[in-house]
């Protein structure tokens, strides 16, 4: 009967030396004796003392069992050696130096990603103004801007795909870190040529018999409930058009009198042919945005744009902000 071998095969991993046989200052010390021809303005060059520098290379050339130097009193000679060891080592100390720098700035969150999932309009207000000042001030960070639902970007930051997003609303997020940031006044945007475009505010009553467009993507429906609770009681509900478009063509779609919907004051920055935006005059009109993010997210280039959006926030005075670090 034959003997069932077990198939040994698998992936190659090269082998793993578990220690360095010598400090990798000591490299340094190396290269930096060849470059200068002499252990003591070598020494001055990387801030050490001269005998230090000798016995780092005198251990090296120990356990490599090679010189890399003629010393005599002019000065140090590299060897053939020394000549191929340095022209090995150096690249892997700039290599080296150069992940640490990187590393460094990374973890100051000079360099990175950040992916920002939104609801509103970025044309103008305190969302612009933000991500546009971080930019400025870090501008080897990459940023990513996610249009998309609530649920779609909860469901992101929760499985660790988004860094931030930001909701109208200002209540906890099961899983979830949220601060409020700013708060904006809601707009009724119609066509010039509705009646209503010549007020300059706009009271819920005057919109029992309006039709209100939406979209059937994000954010239609959340305009959706939120016009049905400002307006809706027991014998009037608003009327509603459920349109397959995004945001930016229901907004014309309103322009050219389609009919009519609520938007941020974010949209006022936006240009719309025959679009007129008026604000609402109830203080419930009045929407909070706040920031949402994972807890325990180990991204440098988040903390200091939460830093940035705190600081940035408690400009407008009298506004209570919770501590976001």
């Amino acid at each position: 009967m034959e003997e069932e071998t077990q198939d040994t095969e698998g992936p190659f991993f090269p082998p793993v030396f578990t220690k360095i046989p010598f400090d990798l200052s000591a490299l340094q010390y190396v290269v930096a004796a060849a470059d200068y021809g002499s252990f003591r303005r070598a020494a001055e060059a990387l801030g050490q003392y001269p005998a230090t520098v000798s016995r780092g290379v005198q251990r090296i050339e120990d356990v490599v069992g090679v010189s890399f130097f003629e010393r005599c009193s002019s000065g140090i000679r590299l060897t053939d050696a020394g000549v191929q060891f340095v022209a090995a080592v150096r690249p892997a100390i700039d290599q080296i130096m150069r992940a640490t720098q990187t590393a460094g700035a990374a973890g100051r969150g000079e360099y990175g990603r950040l992916s920002i999932g939104v609801l509103t309009s970025l044309a103008g207000g305190f969302l612009r103004e933000l991500i546009e000042q971080y930019t400025l001030s870090h501008p080897k960070v990459a940023i990513e801007v996610r249009d998309g639902g609530r649920a779609e970007h909860i469901a992101a930051l929760r499985s660790r795909q988004l860094d931030i997003a930001f909701f109208t609303g200002n209540g906890a997020i099961a899983d979830c870190e949220t601060a409020e940031l700013w708060r904006e006044q809601v707009h009724v945007a119609f066509s010039a040529d509705h009646h209503l475009a010549e007020r300059e505010s706009i009271e819920w009553s005057w919109l029992r018999d309006q039709k209100f467009l939406v979209t059937k993507c994000a954010p239609g429906l959340e305009v959706h409930d939120y016009i049905v609770r400002r307006l809706a009681d027991y014998s009037t509900y608003p009327a509603f058009e459920i349109m397959p478009c995004n945001q930016e063509t229901l907004m014309n779609m309103v322009a050219i009198g389609r009919g009519i919907t609520v938007v941020s004051a974010g949209w006022s920055f936006v240009s719309v042919p025959r679009l007129v935006l008026r604000p609402l005059v109830a203080d419930e009109d009045t929407v909070p945005f706040s920031a949402v993010w994972a807890p325990g997210r180990d991204n440098p280039s988040l903390r200091r744009f939460l830093s940035l959006a705190s600081k940035l926030a408690s400009k407008d005075p009298g506004e209570r902000l919770r501590r976001l670090i």
